[in-house]
């Protein structure tokens, strides 16, 4: 299996549980806040929603300027989060597609005022900030959901909620 197959294997069963967490996100619980220097259950959800395609989009040309990075907008209900996701998905599936083993390992730059503040190849960029900062922040996002009482989906086993 070569490094593109792998990961898109990866990002689709990954991408089906995100889909399960985000569908449990109330709608009316959007502005919630765990504490005051967190992030709201909205934008939580709509960061986890639309990671995937973001790091895609930036991982494309060989460096990535960080004075180009806009927030995720506040989502007004949960379709748009999923919307989001659904996006998001479709850019991260096209990008891995065409990620080949040369480019994969090829050097990708962060910059911040058109210097390098942030060299790796461009897998590792891929593997830490599009995948593994995803999942950590849906493992955020579950314990928002149960910090509010809703029923924490089965992510990579059973869950207190779900078997």
């Amino acid at each position: 299996m070569n490094i593109s197959a792998y990961l898109l294997s990866e990002l689709e069963k990954e991408a089906q549980t995100t889909r399960r967490v985000l569908e449990r996100v109330p709608p009316d619980k959007l502005h919630w806040k765990p504490h005051e220097k967190s992030m709201s259950l909205g934008q939580l959800a709509q960061h986890v929603a639309s990671t995937p395609g973001g790091i895609a989009r930036s991982a494309i040309p060989d460096s990535y300027a960080v004075e180009n990075f806009t927030p995720d907008p506040d989502p007004a209900n949960t379709e748009e989060i999923l919307q989001a996701h659904q996006s998001s998905m479709e850019t991260a599936r096209s990008f891995l597609a065409g990620l080949t083993e040369a480019k994969a390992m090829e050097p990708w730059s962060m910059t911040a005022g058109g210097a390098p503040i942030l060299t790796m190849p461009r897998i590792e960029w891929v593997r830490i900030y599009m995948l593994n900062h995803w999942y950590h922040h849906r493992g955020q996002l579950s314990v928002y959901l149960r910090e509010l009482n809703v029923p924490v989906p089965a992510m990579y086993g059973p869950s207190a909620d779900e078997n």
